[in-house]
Parts: structure tokens; C-alpha cells; sequence
């Protein structure tokens, strides 16, 4: 931990943008850390938000003690870590017997219009740090309208760009789950319009330095149109777009990650099928419409509550999304329901995450997801493709 005692000296400075820790080995003590430098009362302080389930939790730290709290964080908690500041990044490794890989590289100026600029504000009530910053020009959310050539968000598009930034924290956590030493492939069902598509692209490729290979497909012939034309135009060579449908969809070579955002009804489970079937590492869905339980569910015991069409609508919902969670967890998947930010047609705000585990999961835990799909009497389309 020498090395990264002196890393940290540092930077630790005010000049950090940010370190986040995250690859937590126990999240109910904490599944990610995020430090940066705050002045308060004209004093510089480091502030870390420690993030507990659905709790965040904020500590203001002089800067001896958060270089303490940082090595004991990376000494016993995190796996890894990935660090900012104004003349570079760096990413920081873990392994299982405690050795450290410690990764730097050098940024050229006027580089980073995500969350990696340094000498911005850092007064204590500063708004919220996005990994996309207004007034910093990105080519994609230019092009789709979301910001205006100097950078300024439009008005009417500040929540999609609340929406992108909130998508790419969570393709942050996950992170260190894809590969490093070769090409990550993606594919995203049912892309739409792509904002989230294009982000994640620029993401992983523009900030992040990987090398990706992203496909997006979509029923819809002439946005796919769209979208192929405003990836030649932007020069995204890794990103490309097809015209289908997901069960149709075929791929060969191993596929990293499986996204599909706004899928209605049964195509995400024919999503997530596919993902599971190819052994994708990550798989993140928002799903929308779940018709089919609504249709299924009956259940005597709840036919008082069941009775009044909205809650019955919204129960088999909510059921539909648990149920796909437990039978990913039975396929090999540590899996969370998130809450994510309305989609833009759609009051639909609930993400299922997967991230792929070798932990074997007990017959119990088969067998209580039995009895509850008997107990209501549902029969899902997830649980017949696997």
C-alpha cells in the first residue's frame, strides 16, 4: 500500500476532480465511495459520499484523514478505484491477495467534458457533479438537440439530460465487470431514438478509453435510418445500428453486456433470455408494459386487494420485475431493482442490474420462486425461455 499512499499524497490536492471507489466486497457496508475536494469557510476539505443501499451517506475529511480513510477503503472494502484531476486519470486494482495495479495517464488540456475537468467550483453547495457537464459541448447530445453548440443545456431537454448522465452513473458501476484487455461488445435491444445508446458509446470510448463494440437494434426501420447516418457523421466507428427484432437477432462471439431500455411487455424477457444464453457479463433493462401477469394473476387470498383494476395493474407489474430479477439470480446473476428516472414516454422508472457471479444460489431460494408463481398463478415468459 506504499505506492498507493504516495499516489494518494498526491492528489489530494485541489486540483482532484474526483475518486471513485467501487468492485465493493461487502455492499451493505458500502457498494461505492466518491471523494472530492470541497472549500468550506475558506478552508479545503475532501468530502467523501459513501453509498449504502439506498442510503448516501456524506463526511467532510482534512486531507490526512481522508488519505487514512482512502487506503483503508482500498486496503479491505473496494477492488478498485478510479481517480481524476486536472493534469491526468488514473485507475487503481485490488487483487484477491492484496497486490495493487496502479494505471496513470496524462491529459491533454481542454480534455474531459465528462465529470473530469479540474478547476471548477468547489464551494460546498455547488450543484450536482454530472459525468456529462453543461456548458461542456459533446458532439452526440449536440447533434440529438439536447445541448446547444456552447454547451448550454435546452431547456426542454434537461430532464433526458438528467436521464443520460444518471444511465452512465450506473454503466460506471459496473465498470470493472467488462473487459479490459480487449474490444467489449454490447448489444442494446430495442434502442429507440438511441440517446443512450450514443452516451454509452461516448462513455466508454471518448472517456474511458475503450475499445467498444456497440450494436443497436430497433423495430422502427426509419429511426435506425437516423441513427446509423448520425454515427457515420459523428465518426463513431464502433457503433452501428440494425433493423429487427430481438428474438430474431443472432450473434456468434461473446457478448459483454445486454441493454434494453423501454422494451414493452414480453420483448424483455426475450432480451434478457439472449443475454443470459450468450453469458453477458452485464445486463441492465428498464422494462415497460407488463401486460402478460396482469393478465395471469389470480390469487384468492389477494382478491380483495386484487379487485380494483390500478393496484391489480401495478401489483403485476412490480411482481413481473421481481420475478425476472429472482429467475436471473437463478441463472448465474447477482441482481438489483434501481430506481432509475422516468423514460420519456413512460412513468417507468425501475432498472433491473445483473452483473454475472459464479456463486451457486441455494434450492430454497428455486423453490420459494416456485411457490409465489403458484401461489399466483402466473406462468412468466422469462421463466419458459430459460
Amino acid at each position: 500500500m506504499e505506492e498507493l499512499r504516495g499516489f494518494f499524497e498526491e492528489i489530494l490536492n485541489q486540483d482532484l476532480i474526483q475518486i471513485v471507489a467501487s468492485n465493493s466486497l461487502d455492499p451493505e457496508r458500502a457498494s461505492k465511495a466518491k471523494v472530492r475536494p470541497v472549500v468550506i469557510k475558506g478552508e479545503l476539505v475532501f468530502q467523501e459520499t459513501l453509498y449504502r443501499g439506498a442510503q448516501v451517506f456524506h463526511r467532510n475529511c482534512k486531507k490526512e484523514e481522508m488519505l487514512e480513510r482512502l487506503l483503508e477503503h482500498m486496503g479491505g472494502l473496494f477492488r478498485q478505484a478510479q481517480a481524476a484531476w486536472g493534469a491526468g486519470e488514473a485507475t487503481i486494482l485490488v487483487g484477491k491477495r492484496g497486490s495493487v495495479s496502479l494505471k496513470r495517464r496524462s491529459r491533454s488540456a481542454g480534455e474531459g467534458c465528462g465529470a473530469a475537468q479540474g478547476g471548477g467550483d468547489m464551494s460546498h453547495d455547488r450543484s450536482r457533479q454530472y459525468i456529462l457537464q453543461e456548458g461542456c459541448p459533446v458532439d452526440f447530445l449536440v447533434e440529438l438537440g439536447v445541448q446547444l453548440p456552447d454547451g448550454k443545456v435546452v431547456k426542454a431537454k434537461y430532464d433526458k439530460f438528467r436521464q443520460i448522465n444518471r444511465y452512465l452513473e450506473f454503466i460506471e458501476d459496473i465498470l470493472e465487470k467488462l473487459p479490459g484487455d480487449r474490444a467489449v461488445r454490447i448489444v442494446d435491444f430495442g434502442c429507440g431514438k438511441s440517446y443512450l445508446t450514443f452516451a454509452m458509446y461516448y462513455y466508454l470510448h471518448e472517456l474511458r478509453h475503450r475499445e467498444v463494440r456497440v450494436t443497436g437494434l430497433d423495430l422502427k426501420g426509419d429511426v435506425i435510418r437516423r441513427c446509423s447516418h448520425l454515427a457515420e457523421k459523428l465518426r463513431y466507428e464502433g457503433l452501428d445500428f440494425q433493423e429487427g427484432d430481438i428474438s430474431g437477432f443472432q450473434e456468434e462471439g461473446q457478448v459483454d453486456m445486454v441493454v434494453s431500455l423501454h422494451a414493452c411487455d414480453k420483448a424483455t424477457d426475450y432480451a434478457l433470455a439472449k443475454a443470459v444464453k450468450w453469458g453477458a457479463s452485464v445486463i441492465m433493462a428498464v422494462p415497460c408494459c407488463q401486460h402478460e401477469l396482469n393478465r395471469q394473476i389470480r390469487c384468492e387470498e389477494l382478491g380483495p386487494v386484487l379487485k380494483y383494476g390500478l393496484i391489480k395493474e401495478r401489483m403485476a407489474a412490480l411482481v413481473t420485475d421481481a420475478l425476472r430479477a429472482g429467475l436471473l439470480e437463478q441463472s448465474g446473476y447477482d441482481t438489483q431493482i434501481l430506481e432509475f428516472i422516468d423514460m420519456e414516454h413512460t412513468p417507468k422508472n425501475l432498472m433491473i442490474r445483473a452483473v454475472r457471479s459464479k456463486r451457486m444460489r441455494p434450492v430454497t431460494e428455486k423453490n420459494s420462486l416456485d411457490r409465489v408463481m403458484e401461489l399466483l398463478q402466473v406462468d412468466p415468459t422469462l421463466k419458459n425461455l430459460l
